[in-house]
């Protein structure tokens, strides 16, 4: 008797093509003792019918599992469990264990993300959502990112994808970097002055942990980036939080005893405010004066409205005193997590012997994948499409924001980026306007946790267009304005 098929079925949350998504139902089976060895298979046509995909697909599956030994046929018999197929699990489930461990006494140091931007799970499922950082698949190169990744799988590539590389980085995207990205900012460097990260944000982790300590003071934008504080704090330093004005951070509020500056001239987060060459020149001053580093978080130049985006801050350092974070991940995808560290060849040594410590090295395919999809002209060929794509949905949106007499903070639209900082009426919490959003199918991010405590405004808020349909954005920005309407009672 063969496996009943009503014991087979397909998990819709699953990823792969159906023949994967098949191979991984019988082996789950087999590996959790639900299919013993010797049992028979139901015949591929029964399967295939019961499961409502071809016969070739089951067919496909049961080869593939034969051939790693999940399987064996019988002629003209049919699919049986393998006699060597991997044992389920010998050991009994223990249940009805109480945890008697006193974890507020236990936990030494204590983590949080509960003041970082969140999002739904299904957030992609939102008609309106105007949430940041997101990637749009309709823009995305799927196919070439595909045959990038199938190289770097490639017997070519076998050294990059399997070597230890703790105390170095895949030679071709440093290569990319050198070459391409940086000059492109104005910036040079040699192999020794780069380090790839797991993204901007392990890139401002290893910054931190190698520079401050509890005697060190670090200076940061009030509002900014909210996990930058939690880094920080996880350092023990002192944070001093330093206000805005028209044109990005106010050098002149820099408190005398910093040691390091975390600033995003390019486009301020969350503001959007592109700092202007001679604030930036200001900004080296103040920091050659206090003998005090700087750390420019650059994780958006890529998306600018002008031709000529402005130069980083780290070309114009004559000194030595700036690190240069760049990332991938806002340009590419999200999930990615690469970007790189730009820094005096002591800085990055000390950087990489702790990146070493705590994960080795980014993985190897990845860094290869992305060299190749860098070097082919891939990446410039999306980037031209998103920029294209970004000032044609940011000049929507500044209309749409217009007509329905919504507030940009500081009233100027950014010159590039992905989102608009808006200012709702003062009596107005966003967090709740952002919960009754919801209910309308529209995503925002509310802004309070941007700014330092104690004092948190909670009428500011964000809209991102990097993830909405442009035909989608008036009517998402109307419902927006409707609701601030009947939560402030106006008209």
């Amino acid at each position: 008797m063969a496996i009943p098929v009503e014991n087979f079925f397909l998990d819709n949350t699953t990823q792969g093509t159906l023949q994967t998504r098949v191979q991984q139902m019988i082996a789950s089976g087999i590996l959790s003792g639900r299919f013993e060895r010797g049992e028979k298979l139901p015949s591929t046509r029964k399967l295939a019918h019961h499961l409502g995909v071809s016969r070739i697909t089951v067919s496909l599956a049961f080869t593939e599992l034969q051939s790693n030994d999940y399987l064996t046929s019988k002629d003209r018999s049919g699919f049986y469990v393998s006699q060597n197929a991997p044992p389920p699990p010998t050991f009994s489930t223990k249940t009805g264990n109480q945890d008697k461990v006193d974890w507020a006494k236990m936990i030494g140091q204590r983590f949080s993300i509960e003041n970082w931007p969140s999002k739904p799970q299904n957030w992609s499922s939102f008609p309106y959502p105007f949430i940041y950082g997101q990637t749009d698949q309709s823009l995305f190169d799927h196919s070439n990112w595909r045959q990038c990744a199938l190289m770097a799988l490639g017997a070519k590539d076998f050294s990059s994808l399997t070597s230890d590389y703790y105390d170095q980085d895949d030679t071709e995207l440093i290569e990319f970097i050198l070459r391409h990205s940086l000059p492109r900012r104005g910036i040079t460097a040699s192999t020794d002055q780069v380090l790839v990260t797991m993204g901007a944000q392990n890139a401002l982790w290893l910054a931190a942990q190698v520079l401050l300590n509890q005697r060190r003071t670090a200076a940061i934008e009030n509002p900014s980036y909210p996990p930058l504080r939690d880094i920080l704090e996880q350092s023990r330093c002192h944070v001093a939080p330093v206000n805005l004005d028209e044109y990005g951070l106010i050098p002149d509020q820099i408190p005398k005893e910093t040691s390091v500056i975390f600033a995003t001239p390019s486009h301020q987060c969350p503001t959007t405010i592109t700092m202007p060459l001679e604030r930036r020149q200001q900004l080296l001053e103040i920091a050659s004066n206090l003998d005090a580093l700087i750390v420019e978080d650059d994780y958006e130049f890529e998306i600018s409205s002008k031709k000529s985006a402005s130069p980083a801050l780290k070309s114009l350092d004559s000194e030595g005193r700036v690190i240069y974070v760049g990332s991938f991940s806002k340009s590419l995808f999200p999930g990615l997590r690469l970007g790189y560290l730009v820094g005096s060849k002591p800085f990055i040594s000390e950087a990489r012997a702790l990146r070493a410590s705590v994960l080795r090295h980014p993985p190897g395919h990845i860094q290869r994948t992305a060299a190749h999809f860098l070097r082919l002209g891939h990446y410039d060929a999306l980037i031209n499409r998103m920029a294209k794509q970004y000032s044609i949905r940011r000049s929507i949106m500044a209309t749409a924001i217009k007509k329905y007499h919504l507030e940009i903070a500081g009233n100027t639209s950014p010159q590039g980026g992905s989102s608009f900082w808006m200012k709702a009426p003062k009596k107005l919490d966003t967090d709740i306007l952002a919960s009754r959003l919801i209910k309308n199918g529209v995503l925002i991010e509310p802004g309070k946790n941007f700014f330092a405590p104690p004092d948190q405004p909670e009428n500011y808020f964000r809209l991102a267009f990097s993830s909405i349909n442009e035909e989608k954005i008036e009517n998402g920005i109307r419902i927006v304005a409707e609701n601030i309407m009947k939560l402030t009672g106006s008209n």
